[in-house]
């Protein structure tokens, strides 16, 4: 999906929001227009990519154990020079102990310990999985090298024999923890870790017929990346097949790495076009023929969005989209004969989302007797419990508010825990709902923690690590218990970071409703200079992104919004609308109202909510900028182009400008086929209107963007010339859509933005 960038803390793989800060400082670099020398007061593109704001996690907040009362972290190794150590943590006490020493992962011959990128520790703690030395395949790191180790012999094991370095994917322990199963080469392999035997579970896999793993559209779309699961009994394992064949072909061009250009070409479906076909298989985990289950997703009908076991081992849940994405059935499919029947369905006139509950897309309730669906069917996304043997699914959040998301559940009471914020859908609060009696939601946070709160609940739903933060505001964290939410201990507030900041010369937030074109609220936030004075007249930045993969509006930390603040320390006012069809909680009828009119009604409440800011007398109408990646370098051209009048300076990072170019799952979800509704594609794509530019434009582009496709900006840079439009274009060779990899490409695109900024609109 196209994602939100523009918060340098947050330069990320994916649409979560979740990637490694990199520092990029490069001594002799001289000081760049619109940078002003690094000072304790002054906040540069440098110090805002460099780290030193980040948060402090507390280090007894890690991963929940099995027993619900211990968490696993990672703490600096106690001896030799490097490596980390596994640590068993009481958070509730603080008491440790070392489950796995760091000199205990040192590979014969090696000097010292393996680089711990992630890690799985079975249930008895007697095998340890890791993972390190990766590899990026499209948006993540997935694949990369990996070691048991026995915890009571200390035999340190790097699974898939001679297979070449970085080259395995998606390693996992068995239930019992004495085989690991993976994907190589597009097969899926099983590895004893006491005889070393490794038996291959399947051996079509190729380039184009792919097992326990994803092509690109799945993975980007779907977030199918694991392609892969075992049964809760370790006896078998099921996983999908996806044939990529039929799929058109996409070539990226690499001119810089060597002395003639490489070609790199995947497949990639754009809108309309020919989708993978998908299937899933049950294999024994001993080996043997492979059981297809009786539902094929072809590219007609549709995709496989979701799998998992059920807890009996014997039946998968599936989810089934049909290719307009306006329905999806839940298929229980017998594992041994491969039949399915439906025992629950969400369809819509515009498109359903799929809306996980918990890991692998469900969680099971009531002894698994149940499973836990999300669904928009009375207006609102409201919570189900439906039954696994069918019959009617009860609602569990009848009260006319969205659901955001499951947190987890206790079995025991009967309780499943979820986010929702009634009375502000910038912020978020934990509720609880009864499965087993019926009444009404319960709030769970306490009045006074306003904000953004997040909860990482224990598995039995007893205990949960509780965090707070607000726009100006970095985390406080907590040990709590449910369900009353009573203090266990305080974890910490970030006081080092606060007093960082406090040397900073920070802007204010406001946070205020604007009406959208029909009458409808809108979120949004001014982000005053320091110094403000309400006798001036500021230029405004608007920070924009208005389609319905995310929103811009939030009462949260998120890193500081560093370069929102880095703008306003320059003399600006930065503002964000969330428009209609973001996805706030505010309802069906707001997130659904934008059904082929991506980039119509957004553009049009956009353009509503600045009139209506202009008439504050300390904005200058007559220096009105905006900026946006992804999906916000689309509405950027959007604004730009459509109200000429209103907007005169636009930075358009990695931009749709013409929606046929982007993938199926993505666009056809909110357009349906072009097919079938071309006229609407038009419409909505910014390069339609591209001769009324009339202010000062700067494209940016990645020429290596996997996902939104550099043709696109070279599509619409022809049309700009036909149309003798000046404009600005920065092309970052063979950088993909995060415009990250090599030294220095983060500084430099942010700088060169707060030049074009500074230059062209003057504080």
């Amino acid at each position: 999906m196209p994602v939100i960038f523009g918060v340098p803390m947050l330069l990320p793989l994916i649409f979560a929001r979740t990637a490694a800060i990199v520092s990029i400082t490069q001594a002799g670099v001289p000081a760049q227009i619109g940078q002003r020398k690094t000072e304790g007061t002054d906040l540069t593109v440098e110090r805002m990519l460099s780290g030193e704001f980040n948060e402090d996690r507390p280090d007894v907040a890690g991963e929940w154990r099995p027993d619900a009362k211990h968490v696993l972290v990672q703490r600096p190794a106690r001896r030799g020079p490097a490596g980390v150590d596994l640590v068993l943590v009481d958070p509730a006490t603080g008491k440790s102990s070392v489950v796995v020493a760091a000199n205990r992962l040192i590979p014969k011959g090696d000097r010292y310990p393996l680089s711990v990128e992630s890690y799985e520790l079975s249930d008895d703690a007697k095998h340890l999985l890791i993972f390190t030395n990766s590899k990026r395949v499209w948006r993540r790191n997935t694949r990369g090298d990996y070691w048991a180790l026995d915890n009571l012999s200390g035999k340190l094991l790097k699974l898939g024999g001679d297979a070449e370095p970085s080259s395995l994917m998606f390693a996992k322990l068995s239930p019992d923890g004495s085989r690991a199963a993976y994907v190589y080469k597009n097969n899926l392999y099983v590895e004893d870790l006491t005889s070393e035997k490794i038996t291959p579970l399947t051996t079509d896999g190729s380039d184009q017929l792919i097992d326990g793993t994803s092509d690109w559209v799945y993975e980007e779309e779907l977030d199918v990346r694991d392609g892969w699961r075992w049964s809760p009994d370790g006896k078998s394992i099921a996983y999908w097949q996806i044939d990529s064949s039929a799929e058109p072909i996409y070539s990226l061009i690499n001119d810089t790495d060597e002395l003639y250009p490489k070609v790199r070409q995947f497949p990639y479906p754009k809108t309309g076009q020919t989708n993978p076909t998908v299937r899933i298989g049950v294999v024994a985990s001993a080996g043997g023929p492979t059981t297809w289950m009786k539902d094929v997703a072809t590219s007609e009908n549709g995709y496989i969005a979701r799998l998992e076991w059920a807890p009996d081992s014997s039946n998968l849940l599936l989810e089934h989209l049909n290719r307009l994405q306006n329905e999806n059935r839940y298929l229980v499919a017998n594992a041994e004969s491969g039949e399915v029947r439906q025992v629950f369905a969400d369809t819509d006139s515009a498109w359903v989302d799929v809306m996980d509950t918990g890991e692998n897309g469900v969680r099971w309730c009531d002894a698994g007797r149940g499973f836990l669906a999300l669904s928009e069917r009375d207006g609102w996304r409201h919570l189900y419990a439906v039954p696994f043997e069918g019959g009617p699914p009860k609602l569990l959040t009848p009260a006319p508010f969205d659901v955001d998301e499951v947190s987890g559940i206790d079995e025991d009471d009967g309780l499943v825990y979820f986010t929702a914020s009634p009375e502000d859908s910038k912020q978020r609060y934990l509720f609880s709902a009864s499965f087993k009696s019926p009444g009404p939601a319960q709030r769970v946070t306490p009045n006074e923690s306003v904000g953004t709160n997040r909860y990482e609940i224990s598995p039995d739903g007893k205990l949960a690590f509780h965090f707070v933060s607000r726009y100006a505001e970095p985390d406080r964290s907590e040990l709590i218990r449910l369900p009353d939410h009573s203090l266990v201990k305080p974890l910490g507030d970030n006081a080092a970071l606060k007093a960082r900041l406090a040397k900073l010369r920070l802007g204010s937030i406001t946070f205020m409703q604007l009406e959208a074109a029909n009458g409808a609220k809108m979120d949004s936030f001014l982000l005053l200079p320091p110094d403000f004075d309400p006798k001036k007249r500021y230029p405004v930045l608007f920070n924009v992104y208005g389609e319905p993969a995310g929103v811009t509006v939030e009462d949260t930390w998120d890193g500081g919004h560093l370069f929102d603040q880095l703008i306003a320390e320059r003399g600006y006012i930065v503002a964000s609308i969330d428009n209609r069809g973001t996805p706030a909680l505010k309802g069906r009828a707001w997130r659904k109202s934008v059904y082929r009119k991506i980039g119509v009604i957004a553009s049009e409440d956009q353009a509503a909510g600045l009139k209506q800011l202009e008439k504050l007398p300390y904005i200058d109408s007559a220096r009105i900028g905006i900026w946006g990646w992804s999906g916000g370098g689309t509405m950027t051209l959007n604004m730009l182009f459509r109200y000429p009048d209103l907007y005169h300076l636009g930075m358009s990072v990695a931009p749709v400008p013409d929606m046929h170019l982007y993938d199926t799952i993505y666009q056809e979800r909110y357009m349906g086929l072009p097919q079938a509704n071309d006229a609407d594609y038009v419409a909505g794509s910014p390069i339609t209107y591209a001769n009324q530019l009339k202010g000062d434009l700067l494209i940016v582009h990645g020429s290596g963007d996997d996902n939104v496709h550099y043709q696109g900006t070279e599509r619409l840079v022809n049309r700009l010339v036909t149309l003798d439009k000046p404009f600005q274009l920065m092309v970052y060779p063979n950088r993909t859509h995060a415009i990250s990899e090599g030294a220095g490409t983060s500084r430099h695109l942010y700088e060169l933005l707060l030049r074009f900024l500074t230059t062209n609109m003057p504080p």
